[in-house]
């Protein structure tokens, strides 16, 4: 692995060289030491190399984290709206303050944690429906969306978790389908 001749250092573009002792003052032929590690990453079978998506703890824990943080941003504003319609004649501004942060504190807590739920069963039911399934496209993720809004009002009876799991499956659909014109119209 160590290169000992430096013509040949830059013959490959996808390595890079690398000197496990740069930052340290040695008395050593550094030029001896230098090894060429790749720039992409390595698999230890071409089978893993050929899928493009994330585990399913990696899709838990983004999924559940990204609704977590939407969720408490849009439950902090509306508690920011809230505070400031509760507003009193006679308050004082640290009043008003303590009024505002105490109603965005608790409204965005409830948010985040509802719509984080929301987002961890989300991403469990895609995982496991791309387990299942070994594909990963478009329907995956509708079922997912169907299956996460029937989970979610299965409390309230099979006709609403009928009518939740049909908006869930569109909702998703919807997102995917935005993903996709975005990826093809927008240039990023």
């Amino acid at each position: 692995m160590a290169a000992n001749n430096r013509s040949d250092h830059g013959s490959d573009e996808n390595t890079r060289l690398y000197n496990p002792y740069q930052n340290y003052e040695v008395p050593i032929n550094k030029s001896q030491y230098l090894y060429k590690l790749p720039t992409s990453p390595e698999f230890l079978f071409t089978e893993e190399s050929l899928r493009q998506r994330r585990s399913w703890g990696e899709n838990l824990t983004f999924y559940t984290g990204t609704a977590y943080l939407g969720g408490s941003v849009a439950g902090a504003s509306v508690g920011v709206i809230t505070g400031v319609k509760s507003f009193e004649s006679g308050d004082t501004t640290k009043l008003k303050i303590n009024r505002i942060l105490n109603s965005s504190g608790q409204t965005g807590r409830t948010w985040g944690n509802r719509i984080g739920i929301i987002g961890l069963v989300y991403a469990g039911i895609e995982s496991g429906v791309v387990a299942a399934t070994d594909r990963d496209d478009v329907w995956t993720s509708v079922v997912a969306g169907l299956g996460t809004g029937a989970v979610c009002r299965a409390a309230r009876g099979v006709r609403s978790a009928a009518v939740a799991g049909a908006l869930g499956g569109l909702a998703a659909g919807a997102v995917v389908a935005g993903k996709q014109i975005v990826r093809r119209y927008v240039p990023i």
